[in-house]
């Protein structure tokens, strides 16, 4: 239940006018929305950090809230703050809608924007779009951190560091690193944990410290720590940009992760602006907690919803953002996030840009009676092309992510196979567990940055000793099967960096804030484990070239022929790919440890199975029957009068 008192913020104007600074080139003028404040003071400073202000000037107060001033200078390359005064009380505060700042973000910048862009920057589009959407998450530091990667030592877990082309691996110079890695895996999509500033990682701090990053301090900025000079707010923006463009360049759309549920603290620049507006709060006064992180964002208020549409809005403007992942999206209210949809639909086209998140909360927060959260429950009432992820299938396949014993279909676990039919259709004919209009809305995945990564789950459930560390045969086939199954069912495909690599963190649940030695993309581990990534790379090619699997559409559901259990560990299902290299494609999933062999109607051609994930190019006949080695997903296709095409 929301705090009575909260009732106030209802009166508050709203103000449509630009907020934040405007350069021009005689003059800088500033403009906040500080409804209760007495008084707003602007401070202008040199440098971004240490030196005293060169400037201090009250602001004024116009109407609807707003404080402004304007400087008859341009101000370029200055740093900034405020001195807010609210019920008697004094914040220094950064901009809520600055685009960078000095180290740490105490300080914020006024920056010439264009002055930032990299060669090439105005040229800068997307790739085209591909057949199907396949989202490889990533932190920056981690995935360019370590020495073996064969980046250069200057640029290891920074934005720069996916700059580089051509790196190999040090020790076998035939495995692709960094940026040439992502191209020859096949991804589309690259998800970017948290880029915008953080305060879990001290930018003036050492190289080794490490976090996530979903601690949000500036939601406009990009992180410092990411950058070759934190102190100098222009090139943290320069190169995170040059990232992006190299991303783009080497046929990679870019996603960036967004934490609008909560900030790293409540005395946040929102709080000190203007206190209590931005945040939720319990019936006795103290802050809602629903994020888990001591506070929650009011998104469903007027100007909160206006700030967080102006911040994704300016990220996919001003950096050529492709896509959003929203944090806990659970948190937020339904009409915010139908809403920034329509906005850029409006500005990009139909679906252009990926939008999707968590659809729930790690809690109970203090919304008002009747507004409706973009949760689970939400999802049958929202736009087609705002996604989810889908716990359903994560757990039917690997089991339940909560208790670590919990298995599913690819450990061994006993599950009822009719759920396959729904996880198929991307749960587009679901139930309870998770229902939505097509698959476009479905994210299909079994491992993200939270909890185990797959790898770990899979051991911790199937070798008695936890070794982690070992190549595993049996875990090996386990993963193989885990990631045929995902792969073969619609929805957007999404997997974590490393995935395709037995990723481990030895064990650790939940590493946001463990020492980098446990999050980094370990290098020497994906070379040792090139049989998996190649079985993943061989996974994403076939599914780009089958429609059956990728058609996102509500009537995608009706490709699916029919289901048939075989036993309580098999079941066939035969899908309509009229559009595709085959008229029929069929899928065979077994948890069957050994060898067996059942009978099919006609001549097939073996498209894919546990030893290899794609012979599209070179099928084998199964002429009567299918032979399967147990523990596998096999791929097969047909014409519908009986003869595989060779031709294709």
């Amino acid at each position: 239940m929301p705090y009575d008192d909260d009732k106030k913020f209802e009166n508050f104007p709203y103000y449509d006018g630009p907020l934040g600074f405007e350069l021009g080139s005689t003059y800088t003028t500033f403009r906040v929305w500080a409804p209760s404040a007495e008084s707003v003071t602007l401070r202008l400073y040199r440098e971004g950090m240490f030196v005293d202000a060169e400037f201090v000037e009250k602001m004024d107060r116009g109407e609807n809230g707003l404080f402004d001033i304007s400087v008859p200078r341009n101000l370029a390359g200055y740093y900034y703050d405020y001195l807010v005064v609210t019920g008697g009380k004094k914040y220094a505060t950064a901009d809520p809608y600055a685009v960078s700042s000095g180290a740490n973000g105490e300080r914020s910048m006024v920056l010439d924007l264009p002055s930032t862009d990299p060669e090439g920057w105005s040229e800068d589009r997307a790739p085209a779009r591909q057949t199907e959407d396949i989202i490889y998450e990533i932190h920056v530091k981690d995935f360019t951190y370590q020495s073996f990667s064969g980046i250069s030592g200057a640029n290891r877990g920074r934005y720069l560091g996916l700059t580089e082309e051509g790196t190999n691996l040090t020790s076998d110079s035939s495995f692709p690193t960094g940026l040439s890695y992502l191209r020859n895996l096949g991804i589309t999509h690259v998800q970017l944990m948290p880029v915008y500033d953080y305060g879990s990682v001290d930018e003036l701090g050492s190289e080794d410290e490490f976090n996530w990053g979903y601690d949000p301090v500036q939601y406009n900025v990009p992180e410092g720590s990411y950058s070759s000079d934190a102190m100098h707010g222009e090139v943290r923006v320069r190169e995170l940009k040059s990232m992006i463009l190299a991303l783009h360049r080497a046929g990679i759309r870019v996603v960036m992760d967004v934490v609008y549920n909560h900030t790293y603290h409540l005395d946040s620049c929102l709080f000190r602006m203007e206190p209590w507006y931005f945040y939720r709060r319990n019936h006795d006064g103290t802050a809602s907690n629903g994020s888990g992180c001591g506070n929650d964002i009011a998104t469903e208020r007027p100007m909160v919803h206006r700030y967080i549409l102006d911040s994704v809005l300016y990220w996919a403007r001003e950096y050529h953002i492709d896509g959003f992942r929203f944090d806990l999206m659970g948190l937020m209210d339904m009409a915010l996030i139908q809403d920034i949809r329509i906005r850029l639909d409006e500005i990009y086209g139909k679906g252009e840009k990926l939008m999707y998140g968590e659809p729930w909360s790690a809690g109970m927060t203090a919304v008002a009676k009747g507004t409706q959260l973009a949760d689970k429950s939400a999802l049958m009432l929202m736009d087609e092309n705002i996604g989810a992820f889908c716990d359903a299938t994560r757990d039917l396949i690997k089991g339940s992510t909560f208790e670590v014993r919990s298995k599913g279909f690819s450990n061994g676990g006993r599950t009822d196979l009719s759920l396959f039919m729904k996880a198929f259709t991307g749960w587009s004919d679901g139930d309870w567990r998770f229902r939505v209009k097509a698959p476009s809305q479905t994210i299909s995945y079994v491992s993200s940055h939270d909890d185990w990564t797959l790898w770990d789950k899979l051991v911790a459930t199937m070798n008695e000793n936890e070794m982690f560390l070992s190549l595993d045969e049996n875990v090996m086939k386990a993963n193989k099967l885990a990631a045929s199954l995902y792969f073969t069912m619609q929805g957007h495909l999404f997997m974590l960096s490393g995935e395709e690599a037995a990723r481990t963190k030895l064990g650790i649940r939940n590493s946001y804030a463990s020492p980098i030695f446990i999050n980094r993309f370990d290098w020497e581990r994906a070379g040792q484990a090139r049989e998996l990534v190649e079985f993943y790379k061989g996974l994403i090619a076939l599914r780009k070239a089958l429609p059956c699997l990728t058609d996102k559409s509500a009537s995608a559901k009706d490709r699916l022929i029919f289901f048939r259990p075989i036993n309580d560990r098999t079941a066939l299902l035969l899908l309509d790919d009229h559009d595709g290299p085959y008229d029929e494609i069929m899928l065979l999933y077994t948890q069957e440890r050994d060898p067996f062999t059942i009978p099919v109607d006609g001549k097939w051609m073996i498209l894919s199975d546990s030893q290899c994930s794609n012979r599209l190019d070179d099928p084998i006949t199964a002429d009567m029957k299918i032979s399967s080695r147990g523990m596998e997903v096999m791929v097969l296709g047909r014409n519908r009068n009986g003869n595989g095409r060779t031709d294709s």
